[in-house]
């Protein structure tokens, strides 16, 4: 029989499952799977893929869009080949179904993944229907390894071994299950058609095309999608899949991951808070429309001062990209969790300023459900899949039970840039169209985990925006060159933000995304002025020629000039010595004796502070001295302490407050001092009368000092009605930055033992050495800041640095060499330095595994209050139980996961069966491997873990101790 009978009822056999639910007795044929996913893979093709991405599939296949689209939407579906095999023997009630001549003919076969059998059985069919079967790179290895690789991975194929055709025949089955999957991918490649055989087919095409199957294979294997068909289906083939084109549509318009385009609005319709564009962002308005149209895809790399409006300048710079070069969305990139959730809220007013667009937005971090907007009364209760293994096809893809929110026309406003619950998934929210994430979501695209192509379809179809990027150490960095390779490859627009980024440092950014683009090294490094970026300016370098432009000098010179600010650093020197005892009251010259001098007058005269802390212990030290040794006129509220090691829901409360009360517009309290860490000094958009800072990188020192007076300008020319001036006593001294300088009893540097991890010494003692020189006791921003930076951060020891400065320097930059080596080892190879595809997935890594920081991965702490005779508790005062059944509903596991707390995984080792997660988290990927400590609330104890010492804390969070080591 030909393809056009076998299409026709009764053509082909149905007896052969590929989806089979236990619990409703549904059994749905392998052949309309495969054909649902190529249905859905066309509309995916149509509206997910952007024109740059379909031009790089056409032209990796070698053939026209119309062409390729029909192959991608032929090798999605036969990504389920390989379930005809001894696949179907695994579920006996689906197997009963099976005719007895097939189950007659099983032969000596072997049970396989049916994803590796797809690649072994598809090899032979492929080379059959005249896709040329050679090396590695041979059109029908690589369409093979593309349906193959649909779970997450590229299979390593041997076309001389177990892909053989002698081997498939012993290993899948008798003539007549060969026979039967040569139909199937016949009759498949007849319905799409697929007629056309590409001569080629490119690392990058590959991916993307892998990417496109993978998001196919999903939404087709939703069980609203097919359950409604699996009973009984009288249809053939062709209907079948005349069908399955009509439900695509519809399946990709409920998943919201079509592009649309936002309407085109004025500046200042678009950023409603400011009255114009300033002097850069005018500059990059005029002139980057007509180089983009000029040139296309590139890369901008914009650096300015903090608080002068990098996020705008990103917004605006990314729309003129995706017009000129046919990309749609936006992809921004943080390096921490609050950066992007601040960055969440900021994206949310700009798509909320476009309504009524229906534009989708996706916060993705490992805690990104802790965020309100994911988990307050905007959404429906039971809406967050959660996945069970490697399964990717588990019952929580469907979301039949998601419901839009009912309480009035807020929640509807809201709901337009809310994902739904498909895209929401953990490994599915890059795919929308405007995300925001931390870094880390985007690199693991750049190693060899599962879904790595899944990452690569999201980012390259959108602008992706890197901010903060000098805030990546040489680990991390090394990683982003690696994406920034492939995403010149894939000529993905991307636009860099920074204020402290080295010069050498940025010119490799640039480099690695135009040698990706096909430009050789040496000759960008010849070129070594010309990628000279500007401080405060913008620079854009062409995906096509390697051809720059900068901002003109006039422009930049007016831009400084508007953005300037004078800020005082005084240099503290200090004594550390930790608080000990809550009652001690510091020495004149230590540490917290000299926060607390600083920060008195606010105390008494009025104003707003900030106190950023070397360490945690040291942050919540100087909370308790200052709330015991200073006087507070109106109570306690006055002072907050917000560091990373609170529950995550009091976190998030303080961060709110932090970026409510100190954010542009108010309303702004007459006193707080908020004492922190690192955690406030990126990307939070907040201003305060004084700054007192622990030590540190000087790059981190102009950070903290960025936050001085940092609407200043913009409150001269319009204050909000909820900001109040400031204090005159502070507008009589000006912006001042306090750096407390640890020494020892000759006046030196003594950086204290626990301040080790929190950067390298070289960095902290070249900065106090810096501060301590003529002329640097007052910096003029944004003027000084890239000199001063390049003064710690060059590769080329100053001349005026030597003896122990000069050491330190060298061992510095032996510890970055280090960490970019020991980085490099889990690369994924650049693009033109592959060969079989596999060799994207050489090192088996799991997401758990793969490393995007040089720091090993935190434990997850999460106290349990126990009182006799009653179940445990999340709270001390018993609101919370802690639920162990077995079917944990989503806001459950919500609010398991608001109650715990990220500790380095050294303090959690000695963990035992008595802090083990309930049984029923077990088989949970985020409740499986928390830590619980036992609390009495009664009487509150640490918790002992080996020498470790972790008690929670109403109002300091977690508090860390060690025993003394024991006598030998």
């Amino acid at each position: 029989m030909g393809v056009v009978e076998d299409s026709r009822i009764n053509g082909l056999t149905l007896c052969l499952w590929g989806k089979y639910c236990a619990r409703h007795g549904l059994i749905y044929p392998v052949l309309f799977h495969m054909l649902d996913t190529a249905a859905v893979a066309g509309e995916l093709w149509d509206r997910l893929l952007t024109g740059p991405q379909r031009d790089t599939v056409a032209a990796g296949l070698g053939m026209s869009r119309a062409q390729a689209c029909c192959v991608v939407m032929f090798i999605a579906g036969l990504h389920d080949l390989g379930k005809v095999s001894r696949f179907q023997a695994c579920e006996p009630v689906a197997w009963a179904r099976v005719s007895d001549e097939l189950r007659a003919d099983a032969g000596r076969w072997r049970l396989m993944r049916h994803e590796r059998a797809s690649v072994h059985a598809l090899v032979g069919i492929l080379a059959e229907m005249g896709y040329e079967l050679s090396g590695d790179a041979s059109p029908a290895v690589r369409m093979a390894q593309i349906a193959g690789g649909h779970h997450g991975r590229f299979p390593q194929l041997d076309v001389h071994g177990a892909a053989s055709v002698r081997r498939v025949q012993v290993d899948l089955g008798g003539r007549l299950w060969q026979e039967i999957r040569y139909r199937y991918a016949a009759q498949v490649r007849h319905l799409t058609g697929a007629e056309t055989v590409p001569g080629q087919v490119s690392v990058t095409a590959a991916v993307l095309m892998t990417g496109l199957v993978m998001a196919a294979d999903r939404l087709a294997s939703q069980r609203k999608v097919w359950a409604p068909r699996a009973d009984a289906p009288a249809y053939g083939a062709a209907q079948h899949f005349a069908w399955a084109r009509w439900k695509a549509r519809e399946v990709v318009e409920e998943s919201r991951l079509a592009r649309i385009d936002l309407p085109v609005l004025p500046f200042i319709t678009a950023h409603p808070h400011l009255r114009a564009p300033n002097p850069l962002q005018a500059s990059i308005l005029d002139s980057l429309p007509q180089l983009a149209d000029a040139r296309g895809a590139g890369i901008v790399l914009v650096t300015d001062g903090t608080g002068a409006g990098k996020t705008v300048t990103a917004l605006e710079a990314s729309r003129i990209l995706n017009d000129a070069c046919g990309s749609r969305g936006l992809c921004f990139l943080l390096p921490t969790t609050a950066t992007a959730d601040a960055a969440y809220d900021t994206l949310c007013g700009y798509l909320h300023a476009h309504r009524p667009t229906p534009a989708v937005l996706t916060l993705v971090h490992n805690h990104s459900w802790l965020n309100a907007a994911y988990s307050d009364e905007m959404l429906a209760p039971g809406d967050v899949p959660t996945c069970t293994g490697d399964d990717p096809h588990t019952d929580e893809d469907d979301d039949d039970d998601c419901r839009p929110p009912g309480n009035g026309g807020k929640s509807g406003t809201w709901r337009r840039i809310l994902p739904d619950g498909w895209v929401r998934g953990w490994d599915r929210a890059l795919l929308a169209q405007f995300t925001v994430a931390t870094v880390d979501q985007a690199l693991m695209a750049a190693l060899p985990v599962r879904d790595s192509a899944l990452r690569m379809l999201s980012l390259s179809g959108k602008c992706v925006v890197v901010d903060e990027a000098h805030a990546l150490t040489a680990f991390s960095r090394r990683i982003l060159l690696r994406l920034l390779h492939w995403l010149g490859s894939l000529r993905t627009p991307v636009v860099v933000l920074s204020a402290t980024l080295p010069g050498q440092t940025a010119r490799e950014l640039l480099y690695s995304y135009l040698a990706g683009a096909g430009h050789r090294r040496r000759d960008l490094i010849a070129r070594e002025d010309e990628f000279t970026v500007p401080y405060p300016g913008w620079l854009f370098a062409d995906a096509a020629t390697a051809q720059t432009a900068v901002i003109l000098g006039d422009v930049r010179t007016r831009h400084a000039a508007a953005q300037q600010r004078t800020i005082t650093l005084r240099l503290a020197p200090a004594r550390y010595r930790r608080l000990e005892v809550p009652a001690r009251r510091a020495r004149t010259g230590e540490r917290l004796a000299r926060i607390a001098a600083a920060v008195a007058p606010v105390a008494r005269l009025g104003g707003c502070a900030v106190i950023v802390c070397a360490t945690v212990a040291d942050a919540q030290d100087t909370y308790r001295y200052l709330q015991q040794f200073l006087e507070w006129p109106a109570g306690p509220q006055d002072l907050l302490l917000v560091h990373a090691r609170f529950p995550g829901h009091c976190l998030e409360r303080a961060l709110a407050r932090v970026r409510t009360q100190l954010g542009p517009f108010g309303p702004r309290p007459e006193r707080l001092v908020v004492v922190t860490t690192s955690l406030l000094e990126l990307s939070l958009n907040i201003d305060a009368d004084l700054v007192v800072s622990d030590l540190t990188s000087l790059a981190r020192l102009i950070q903290r000092a960025g936050r001085l007076w940092r609407f200043e300008q913009a409150w001269q020319d319009e204050r909000p009605p909820g900001i109040t001036p400031r204090p005159p006593w502070i507008r009589a001294r000006g912006p001042r930055l306090t750096v407390l300088h640890p020494i020892d009893h000759d006046r030196t540097t003594l950086l204290p033992e626990a301040w080790a991890a929190t950067d390298h010494p070289y960095l902290q003692h070249a900065s106090a050495h810096l501060l301590t020189l003529p002329g640097h006791q007052r910096i003029t921003l944004p003027e000084q800041a890239q000199h001063l930076v390049e003064l710690v951060h060059q590769s080329g020891l100053p001349a005026t640095w030597s003896g122990p400065l000069a050491a330190l320097h060298e061992q510095h930059l032996a510890a970055e060499r280090a960490e970019e080596h020991t980085s490099t080892i889990h690369l994924i190879p650049p693009h033109d330095r592959v060969a079989s595809l596999a060799d994207l997935h050489r090192q088996k890594l799991t997401a758990a595994q793969a490393a995007t920081r040089p720091h090993d991965r935190p434990r997850r702490v999460l106290a349990s209050y126990r009182r006799p005779g009653h179940p445990p508790t999340l709270d001390t005062a018993g609101r919370f139980p802690l639920l162990q059944g077995p079917h944990l509903c989503p806001a459950a596991i919500r609010t398991v996961l608001q109650h715990t707390v990220p500790v380095p995984s050294a303090w959690a080792a000695a963990a035992t069966q008595d802090h083990q997660s309930p049984e029923a988290w077990q088989q949970h990927p985020l409740l499986a491997d928390l830590v619980l400590l036992p609390h009495d609330p009664d009487r509150p104890q640490p918790v002992q873990l080996g020498h470790h010492l972790l008690h929670i804390d109403d109002e300091l969070g977690l508090i860390h101790g060690e025993t003394a080591p024991a006598a030998h």
